[in-house]
């Protein structure tokens, strides 16, 4: 039987954030997320989408067609329901790069799945609101820090002082993932008015800890 996945969207166009912005990617989006954070930019289109079933094959002929790298997002992608399909994607399909974007629910386990030469970038978005939050991913970095394919985006939100105080633990205890420029931070919006009014706190956050700074493109020029 031919493998299938079930998505929300499936269409071609280019990674907005991070390490690979800009590049042409098939994006795979998946429906649910354990998550509630506020300033999501696919909160409306996860609830309001119906998932349809794709073949991989036909996954495939457009990765080849459009030469495109391959960034799976969500949703949450190693949530229970779709963790195997994640696995799947990236197991079974050659591409010449690919994205995971992850709040972390389950990364451990998607990545202790995937080998290291498989061209994946697990990118690890951190959603701190608490100190639960917090701490859950300390004990995260402190088991995969050091894996060479993990990165960090963040969204930077100026108002919360847990966000600011990971910052701070960042660049304390992760000084190799700075020097290898594994460390992405963006502003908070979901309008390209309300980046363009947070990016210069986010610049100033860059510069001061030698992050990288990532524009979000994909909602400054709508084309996701």
């Amino acid at each position: 039987m031919e493998k299938k996945v079930n998505l929300i969207e499936n269409f071609v166009s280019w990674q907005g954030e991070g390490p690979d912005s800009g590049k042409t990617m098939i994006i795979l989006r998946f429906k649910t997320c354990d998550r509630n954070c506020p300033w999501c930019d696919t909160k409306v289109k996860m609830r309001v989408s119906a998932e349809a079933s794709y073949k991989l094959s036909d996954i495939q002929k457009t990765i080849y067609k459009k030469s495109a790298g391959v960034l799976i997002t969500g949703g949450e992608p190693t949530v229970k329901r779709h963790i195997d399909e994640t696995i799947t994607l990236l197991k079974d399909l050659d591409y010449p790069i690919a994205n995971v974007e992850t709040n972390g629910f389950n990364i451990l386990g998607l990545i202790n799945k995937i080998e290291l030469e498989r061209p994946v970038k697990f990118i690890l978005s951190p959603k701190i609101f608490n100190s639960n939050d917090a701490a859950f991913y300390r004990d995260i970095l402190s088991k995969i820090h050091d894996h060479p394919n993990l990165y960090l985006k963040l969204v930077y939100e100026a108002d919360n002082g847990y966000s600011k105080s990971f910052l701070d633990y960042l660049r304390i205890k992760h000084q190799e993932m700075i020097r290898e420029q594994r460390i992405w931070v963006m502003p908070e919006g979901t309008t390209k008015e309300e980046l363009f009014k947070n990016a210069p706190a986010v610049f100033d956050i860059c510069d001061e800890y030698n992050f990288n700074f990532s524009s979000r493109s994909h909602i400054i020029f709508d084309f996701v």
